[in-house]
């Protein structure tokens, strides 16, 4: 079905296609989604994962449909990211399909309505038993004069209504963002998190692909001393690989196929560098089984998708979980933990 739609949905710019995507959505009756396999089922920080696929942030930003994803096949989806105060993000255009070479280039800068608001959906979401793990995804307001205290604000704020938050300091869209990801300042900026938290809420950070390897050994290295539970590898990149679509040179962060080289070697360095001592969530460039699967057997715990869904429309994470099936059984493997890291 979604073959025969898209090209309608793509006569309308990126953006207002992801509208009305959210749209229907909003409208979905509420059926009840088949029970997961429980060979795909994982513990991580604490948290049951009935399958490894989640739906990264950047779809529900406000979290609008959190409850629809779950019923689409993901065993976990992400909301935000979300700042302390609503802000309009950057100009539109701001958002762009890369046809030719399925991949996503977007320049949002963390378009959102705000903790506040998103709080209020939340507390409602969280009053019926949901099929899968909601996570919050933080982040600080672009004119802030105290990033940290941002991402402070945001554990204060939105830990209750998260199973898990997510500190996202590696948006190339919000200028000086990454810089946080410096040693000192990321040191300075996880403490001050950690203390910031009042509960037990697991805390994860999501990284950048565009790293050097002492980087990697510094942010790994002060994750484990601050008690990080999980890092997720990885965010958009600035850097532009071979690309044949006209859009090839628009400013932003590219996600999509041409992503998936770079963020599986990136995931690689991180289990190589943690030892495996610490979670790690696979993002960037996955669209199939075979890609989720070869995420997992570098060192993914779970993974997420979200720009493969514009090409392969929703039925995809669905799919997946059926592709990591048939992988178990072909590598005669009876839990999808065992795979994790095995390469």
């Amino acid at each position: 079905m979604y073959k025969l739609l898209r090209p309608a949905l793509f006569l309308s710019d990126a953006e207002s296609a992801h509208g009305l995507s959210l749209a229907a959505l909003r409208i979905m009756p509420q059926g009840k989604w088949p029970a997961p396999d429980s060979r795909l089922s994982q513990m991580v920080a604490g948290i049951r994962f009935p399958t490894p696929v989640g739906l990264a942030p950047g779809y529900d930003k406000n979290a609008e449909v959190a409850a629809p994803i779950l019923r689409m096949g993901f065993g976990f989806t992400e909301v935000g990211t979300l700042t302390p105060r609503p802000q309009a993000g950057n100009p539109r255009p701001r958002l762009f399909r890369l046809v030719e070479d399925q991949a996503v280039i977007n320049r949002m800068g963390f378009n959102n309505d705000g903790q506040m608001a998103a709080s209020v959906r939340l507390e409602q979401l969280r009053r019926k038993p949901q099929p899968g793990p909601v996570g919050v995804n933080i982040g600080a307001n672009k004119d802030s004069i105290d990033r940290a205290a941002d991402y402070v604000t945001g554990v204060q704020s939105m830990a209750r209504y998260a199973d898990y938050l997510t500190v996202n300091i590696s948006s190339p869209n919000t200028p000086g963002l990454r810089a946080l990801q410096d040693k000192a300042a990321l040191d300075d900026l996880l403490a001050a998190v950690m203390a910031a938290r009042s509960d037990t809420t697991p805390i994860f950070l999501k990284v950048a692909p565009d790293l050097q390897p002492a980087d990697i050994d510094d942010i790994v290295s002060v994750s484990m001393t601050r008690g990080i539970d999980a890092l997720i590898v990885s965010n958009t990149t600035i850097t532009r690989p071979r690309l044949k679509s006209h859009h090839a040179d628009e400013a932003g962060g590219l996600s999509g196929a041409p992503l998936k080289s770079l963020a599986l070697e990136r995931l690689r360095d991180f289990r190589k560098a943690s030892g495996g001592k610490i979670p790690l969530i696979g993002v960037g460039g996955i669209a199939s089984a075979a890609d989720a699967y070869e995420r997992i057997k570098a060192g993914a715990s779970l993974v997420q998708i979200y720009s493969a869904l514009v090409y392969e429309g929703p039925s995809l994470a669905a799919k997946i979980n059926s592709g990591l099936l048939h992988y178990l059984d072909r590598d005669g493997l009876t839990h999808i933990a065992e795979a994790v890291g095995a390469e």
